[in-house]
């Protein structure tokens, strides 16, 4: 079906002269990832009864696990399409909210200014026709490497979803820090890509084939009879992929690039860079990890390297969080800390840790998105008005990111207070504030770490955990205490816009609208499912559990 789209999508950006289209091309690949969720639906059934199966001469294998993630990824990418298919803003009238006029009535504006530069004002991302295209590449990309089942299929997988992010860093092209952070990400990508590269091609020098299957059973039979002069390599190579794959989710210290690239792209394209590519790659490695936790030389385990990178990525993600001001740089040190997490779960490898590592990346993922299009709202809802405080007005490129700073959500609960408690609810789950869904993410990953002995590790974690509450409490502050330097713009007060009814291209009536607008509900109805799920998740918990604790069981482990 993907494939299906993107060869349709190709055909039609090839033929088509107008740039408008590309909020319907987004409408139309919102439809065709409802249908993909509705193909993996299917086959979870299917998969259940046999425990998973092969495809293509095993370069790729469908399991429960892989069907969920895969559903996990296009329930992200429809909520993200939402962002960009509809316009951002709307106005409100009772006198044609039925819906027999809605269908058949048509409302036209008469060209004026508020119209033109604040009901209609969109971003560029609307005028983007390869916007769906990409984004259909990178979910294809991500698709086959949670399935992929052989080295050959991994590489490039993850070349096809890398591929797809360098170009959706890079396609705002009136943007000069997107061009540079896209570079960036291209450069360092390309160098995580050679560590996985030699990985994969040692592993192919010593043992002759590239099969994830077979590797493990050849791997195990040596560890039976003490071939050491063979397996000695083989830790030192997934060594060097995972170096690779922890480039590629920015998990420290290979987290440079991920702030400044994070913070030069437009928010919109930091919301599907920041989620997508970290869920395939942690599902891959859990599958990695789960079959080779016991290859060990000198009782040294190659996943002891992942430890490493926990810690770190906890230590470095907290401490260097304090010092930001700018507010998608805050989010990235954010990920890495909470990517510390979810390495440790992975890395214990027992039954209760992998129940955790699933439950933390589907509920991390719903809540970085949540705080992201929180984001890309609150930006939409400030166009109205005008900021007195000169260093917010000389941001770089504004348009695509309105906000960069901190501090630019002074007071703004009283402008909207909804959204400034769904950003709040948001950030106290990433602090894991009882009775939030990422409380019972960090208490899940704490209890398997310290059945496992991991007591250090653990209380890293508790502190650390701790110390990040500080900059997401500091950020609450500011909306809830902080006095705010917006004014409305006067001009547009007590202003009515003249819009006429048409039907059958006859004008039937003419209305005014009040020329004060709101978010439209692609928006407040994605905000308001996601903060639901965060906040009422102690009251209906049970299905989510109930999926985190079966899917262990098609690693072949016993419930």
């Amino acid at each position: 079906m993907l494939l299906l789209s993107i060869f349709s999508l190709l055909l039609s950006n090839a033929l088509s002269f107008r740039r408008d289209t590309a909020i319907l091309y987004s409408r139309i690949g919102i439809i065709v990832l409802f249908y993909c969720i509705y193909l993996s639906y299917n086959n979870l059934f299917i998969t259940y009864l046999d425990k998973g199966f092969g495809l293509f001469g095993g370069l790729f294998n469908i399991s429960p696990i892989t069907q969920v993630f895969h559903i996990l990824i296009f329930i992200i990418s429809i909520l993200i399409l939402n962002m960009i298919g509809f316009y951002p803003r709307k106005l409100i009238t009772s006198k044609y909210a039925s819906l027999h006029k809605l269908l058949f009535t048509t409302i036209q504006y008469k060209k004026n200014l508020i119209v033109s530069n604040i009901i209609l004002k969109k971003g560029e991302q609307y005028t983007i026709l390869e916007f769906t295209l990409m984004l259909f590449f990178i979910i294809t990309g991500s698709v086959l490497l949670i399935s992929s089942s052989d080295l050959v299929s991994i590489f490039l997988s993850i070349e096809l979803q890398s591929y797809g992010l360098y170009l959706l860093c890079a396609i705002y092209r009136n943007s000069e820090s997107s061009t540079s952070a896209s570079l960036t990400y291209f450069l360092l990508g390309g160098l995580s890509s050679c560590f996985i590269l030699l990985g994969i091609g040692l592993i192919y020098a010593n043992l002759g084939i590239t099969d994830l299957d077979n590797i493990y059973v050849i791997i195990n039979l040596l560890d039976i009879v003490n071939e050491q002069e063979i397996i000695t390599y083989i830790p030192y190579c997934l060594l060097l992929i995972s170096v690779g794959f922890l480039f590629k989710i920015s998990a420290a210290p290979f987290h440079f690039w991920s702030p400044d690239v994070y913070d030069s792209i437009p928010t919109i394209i930091t919301t599907f860079v920041a989620i997508i590519a970290k869920i395939s790659i942690l599902t891959l490695l859990l599958h990695i990890v789960h079959y080779t936790n016991s290859i060990y030389i000198t009782n040294y385990y190659w996943t002891i390297s992942l430890l490493i990178s926990s810690l770190l990525s906890l230590i470095i993600g907290t401490i260097l969080g304090l010092t930001q001001f700018r507010i998608k740089r805050l989010y990235a040190y954010s990920t890495i800390s909470h990517l510390g997490f979810m390495l440790l779960a992975l890395t214990i490898n027992s039954i209760e840790s992998i129940q955790s590592f699933i439950f933390y990346l589907i509920q991390y993922s719903l809540s970085n998105l949540n705080a992201f299009i929180i984001l890309v709202a609150i930006g939409y809802s400030l166009y109205a008005y005008n900021d007195n405080n000169i260093n917010h007005n000389n941001l770089i490129d504004k348009n695509n990111s309105p906000i960069q700073l901190i501090s630019q959500l002074k007071g703004y609960f009283h402008i909207n207070s909804m959204l400034a408690l769904s950003l709040s609810i948001t950030l106290f789950s990433f602090a894991g504030i009882p009775p939030l869904m990422g409380f019972f993410a960090k208490l899940m990953v704490f209890s398997s770490a310290l059945d496992q002995g991991f007591i250090f590790l653990t209380l890293i974690g508790v502190l650390t955990s701790v110390i990040s509450a500080v900059y997401y409490l500091f950020v609450i502050k500011t909306m809830f205490f902080d006095q705010h330097s917006y004014t409305y713009f006067s001009k547009f007060k007590d202003i009515k816009i003249p819009a006429l009814i048409l039907q059958n291209d006859k004008i039937v009536d003419k209305i005014y609208f009040d020329s004060k607008f709101s978010l439209t509900n692609s928006l407040s109805i994605t905000i308001s499912m996601l903060t639901l799920i965060i906040l009422s998740f102690i009251f209906v918990p049970n299905e989510l559990l109930h999926l985190t604790n079966i899917l262990p069981f098609f690693l072949g482990l016993p419930f």
